[in-house]
């Protein structure tokens, strides 16, 4: 049973732009059924929007990382705090999670920057506890891909882990990797995700819940039946056709 269970949300009418988003305005009850749980939808769906307060209610830094890299004094998240946030309520299964971690692909940059500061300013040993965390080097002296996995495979352990993209980052072949890190932790029953993407691979995920966001508001659905999956198969199957539409005007 996943240890989040149910992210309510009542009818917003604060006059933002929460209000103009169709799959957030009418407020929700979303159930959580299983460890692993995608949205999908186009950007501007509102699922990062989602993601994010549901990050910042479990106590994470949306610049990214787990509770303990808010204390840092020496790294300022104002201005990313999450409209969401004031307005979600969460419902845990047995008792509120505290560990995890929230990542965006777009914002990894800066994360491992802050993560070098840290490792400038430790002692040897904590500098050597900071570098096993990472595969036992900066996330910068590695690829993106090679960084992102690093995290999952040596931060990625009991929790509640929301990740925003994390394909975005990764290979073809990297994707793979980082769906058999998600199935052992998965079967093993110590961590929840959360994932907002737009990979067909990682929709493809067994067993996983996957919750569309559109103008029609939030469903659940198949990966079967999402654009993302649809669509790059019907491009794979018959390239040319595409190719062709596209370049003849």
């Amino acid at each position: 049973m996943p240890f989040l269970s149910r992210v309510s949300l009542p009818l917003i009418q604060d006059g933002s732009y929460l209000q103009n988003i169709p799959s957030l305005n009418h407020g929700l009850q979303l159930s959580l059924t299983s460890n692993v749980t995608f949205f999908v939808g186009e950007n501007g769906s509102g699922k990062s929007t989602l993601l994010e307060g549901i990050a910042e209610q479990c106590g994470f830094s949306l610049r990214g990382g787990n509770r303990n890299h808010n204390l840092n004094t020496g790294y300022r998240f104002e201005g990313y705090e999450s409209p969401l946030a004031k307005h979600i309520s969460l419902i845990w299964s047995s008792r509120r999670i505290n560990e995890g971690f929230f990542m965006r692909a777009e914002s990894f940059f800066n994360f491992a920057t802050y993560i070098d500061e840290l490792i400038a300013e430790a002692d040897i040993r904590d500098k050597k506890r900071i570098l096993d965390a990472y595969g036992g080097r900066s996330p910068h002296e590695q690829s993106h891909g090679e960084s992102f996995l690093s995290l999952f495979n040596n931060q990625f352990d009991n929790g509640i882990y929301i990740l925003d993209e994390p394909e975005a980052a990764l290979s073809p072949a990297r994707i793979l990797a980082f769906m058999s890190v998600i199935h052992e932790l998965d079967k093993s029953g110590r961590a929840q995700f959360i994932i907002a993407t737009h990979s067909p691979m990682l929709l493809c995920y067994p067993g996983a819940t996957i919750y569309q966001f559109d103008d029609n508001g939030m469903g659940e659905t198949s990966y079967e039946e999402t654009e993302h999956f649809t669509l790059t198969k019907s491009f794979l199957n018959n390239p040319g056709a595409y190719l062709r539409h596209l370049t003849d005007h």
